[in-house]
């Protein structure tokens, strides 16, 4: 998903779902006009259809010039959320999600991973909009039009600046489910696209659906005992950003052990309540008090990724939006104390 847009929130990154039920088509022409959605009300029944149902689809996953196709399966009981995202072809790679648990299952690599998340969270994600997110994104419906044999509202989410993504949403008119979506740039190009083929939306998932196809004997297993994000006071120095671009806040702040390391490096989020950018702080060999010695930039998927090192530190900031803006987050990302954090373009 994203692999990884959210989701992301965070993987960042970015998928879902259909409907298998009757296309309901269009509003009855009967409904006083104050009870058709607007675009915004399309975007929330959305995401509440996508955190409240039970479904189990499979859907291509377009990105960088190739095709992956995917089966996730989710299912919420008893107010917990589980689910399991599947590579059928390609690297054969697993994720399943357990309450706050996490493991991933890398055939590859022969490795297992296994961390925790903040509870709820989801292994995708979809645009949710508030306040701040309508500041900087017009949301129209653009088209209704049929997906799969389906009555579709089709949305836009398109940035008011250079700073992020537009999106492109297919909407079920019946069931909320998005058949299709899009991340597109600033010219409308699309960066990456999700297509659903085949759902069913069963009324119980057992437990054996979220047991894994990977046989793990002779890999390696590795644990990220860290707690949630949010819960995990960095240690040394604190970080934050001097300036931001328009509309981004510091969502997250704390500590997250990354693959194959043990220590823990420094992990900031930022957000405009659409778009996120995760910034990894490490210690680098880079003597403290010199200038930048290293910068690299580069594109995996739909994410930009920007390391810069200064004053001993390795700074590197990942997110699915546009290359200059994680760039101008990671540049900006200092030791708090010499200057307070605040919005502002550069």
């Amino acid at each position: 998903m994203r692999t990884a847009r959210r989701a992301s929130e965070p993987l960042k990154a970015l998928l879902l779902a259909w409907g298998v039920s009757a296309a309901s088509g269009a509003l009855a022409a009967a409904d006083p006009p104050a009870s058709i959605p607007t675009p915004v009300q399309w975007l929330e029944r959305m995401n509440q259809a996508l955190t409240t149902r039970n479904y189990d689809g499979t859907f291509s996953h377009w990105h960088g010039g190739t095709v992956e196709t995917l089966r996730i399966i989710h299912r919420m009981q008893d107010g917990h959320v589980a689910e399991r995202l599947v590579s059928l072809d390609g690297s054969g790679r697993e994720f399943i999600l357990r309450g706050s648990s996490l493991t991933c299952y890398l055939p590859d690599k022969r490795t297992v991973l296994v961390e925790e998340r903040p509870a709820r969270a989801s292994l995708v994600a979809f645009p949710a909009v508030s306040a701040q997110t309508a500041s900087f994104y017009d949301i129209r419906e653009v088209a209704r039009m049929r997906v799969n044999r389906r009555a579709t509202h089709v949305i836009s989410i398109e940035p008011r600046d250079e700073y992020r993504y537009g999106y492109r949403l297919w909407i079920d008119d019946s069931t909320a489910m998005p058949l299709k979506t899009q991340l597109c740039d600033a010219g409308g190009h699309v960066i990456e696209q999700r297509v659903f083929g085949n759902l069913t939306m069963p009324a119980h998932i057992p437990d054996a659906a979220f047991r894994p196809d990977v046989p793990t004997e002779g890999f390696q297993w590795l644990r990220n005992d860290a707690a949630p994000l949010n819960a995990v006071e960095p240690a040394g120095a604190v970080w934050s950003a001097l300036r931001l671009p328009p509309g981004f806040r510091m969502l997250l702040r704390g500590a997250q052990t990354l693959p194959g390391s043990a220590t823990p490096v420094d992990h900031l989020v930022f957000s405009d309540g659409l778009a996120s950018v995760s910034v990894f702080v490490e210690t680098h060999a880079a003597t403290p008090g010199t200038e930048v010695t290293e910068v690299r930039a580069a594109r995996v998927g739909s994410a930009s990724a920007f390391s810069t090192v200064v004053d001993g530190h390795k700074i590197t900031a990942v997110g699915e939006v546009p290359p200059d803006t994680v760039r101008f987050i990671a540049t900006q990302v200092k030791a708090e104390g010499s200057a307070s954090p605040a919005s502002a373009r550069p």
